[in-house]
């Protein structure tokens, strides 16, 4: 079976380490893979290596400047559409709004759902949601909101996650504790927030809610990693920077963390935030319980449907502050329990079921489904 995954970026965002995962572990299974991204700012590859039994196709994608978002993501739909060729797969299977709009025929994984108030990206979104033939989500939640919306009914195929990196990096080799170390000596005891710093990351409840957690625990630090994103949050920013600074707090701000480091990152830091407004899975929170490290969540039910008991959940600034103050002290039998949890997902069980989903398509409507290719 040929497959071909379409992703916007090549950047570390999770529908792009999902996309990647899947792809490699389709290969493992005997698929063709082959995955189809935008190369911005002159990236020639994606954040990471991949599995050489997938091959990659980056299309070059270059910024204007002064360009508004909503044009350079029309853009983008155009130039992913005139380099693709369809006829060469079986299965096109898009992961994002932008490249379920670059292509005519195809699957769409929904991550999550947006709201635009721009006409034409809203129209994108709209598309991106009816035109495919068939939908999968990655949790019953999303499912939920799509069938509410649309009348619509994905499947329902959760995430998978690299249990197996981020419990190493947890674990008590000499390499592991050096590369925790080295984070520890650099960041002292810390919090992480993954995504960087927006509004659906709900970056600015965590602040109020660290200003109050900082008080029982001065010597905690706050620490920001990733938030490669294609829109334009400044706005949002100046307001968090401008919060901060009355707060008296002064976070670190990582950036994008090389693909290496990030586990370590993640294993050796006191607890993890996860306080985002809206999410499809919550794959960074799954891959802290891999690494042992405990999680406070918003209150979403697509986390608790994913989580269960196993993570503490809040509402407002102090209820998060008071369930990180909580998870602060060590707990090896919740640790346990979450990492139990995480060994769960797989990415092998993740592509065995997309496999089954693509052989089930009806043979008029998809590319050219095989049933005995593999």
């Amino acid at each position: 079976m040929r497959i071909a995954l379409l992703t916007y970026s090549t950047k570390p965002r999770g529908g792009v380490v999902h996309t990647l995962n899947l792809a490699e572990a389709l290969a493992r299974l005997g698929a063709e893979v082959t995955v189809w991204t935008l190369g911005r700012g002159g990236d020639a590859g994606f954040f990471r290596p991949v599995d050489p039994a997938v091959e990659v196709r980056v299309v070059a994608f270059d910024g204007i400047e002064g360009e508004s978002v909503g044009a350079r993501i029309m853009r983008s739909i155009t130039v992913l559409r005139e380099a693709f060729g369809p006829h060469d797969y079986d299965i096109v299977h898009a992961q994002d709004c932008i490249s379920a709009n670059a292509v005519d025929r195809c699957i769409r994984t929904i991550h999550h759902l947006d709201t635009f108030t721009t006409p034409e990206l809203a129209r994108c979104h709209e598309r991106a949601v009816v035109e495919p033939y068939a939908r999968i989500c990655v949790s019953a939640a999303v499912a939920a909101e799509v069938h509410a919306g649309w009348g619509l009914r994905p499947t329902v195929i959760p995430n998978g996650v690299e249990y197996a990196r981020f419990a190493t990096a947890a674990g008590d080799s000499p390499d592991a504790t050096a590369a925790r170390s080295t984070w520890l000596r650099r960041l002292g005891r810390y919090v992480l927030a993954l995504g960087g710093i927006e509004p659906r990351k709900g970056s600015l409840d965590l602040l109020e809610a660290f200003a109050l957690l900082e008080r029982d625990h001065p010597d905690l630090k706050l620490v920001f990693a990733g938030g490669e994103t294609l829109f334009d949050y400044r706005d949002y920013r100046d307001r968090f920077d401008s919060r901060a600074a009355e707060l008296g707090i002064h976070p670190t701000i990582l950036g994008t963390v090389a693909h290496h480091d990030l586990p370590a990152l993640m294993a050796a830091a006191a607890a993890v935030p996860f306080f985002s407004t809206k999410e499809g899975f919550g794959l960074a929170a799954m891959e802290a319980l891999a690494a042992g490290t405990p999680v406070v969540a918003r209150d979403l039910p697509v986390l608790r449907e994913v989580f269960g008991d196993i993570i503490d959940y809040a509402t407002t600034p102090t209820e998060m502050a008071a369930r990180l103050s909580g998870v602060l002290k060590t707990d090896p039998f919740r640790a346990e329990h979450g990492k139990a949890l995480a060994a769960l997902f797989t990415w092998d069980r993740a592509a065995r079921a997309h496999l089954d989903f693509y052989r089930d398509q009806p043979t008029d409507i998809s590319n050219r489904v095989l049933a005995t290719d593999l």
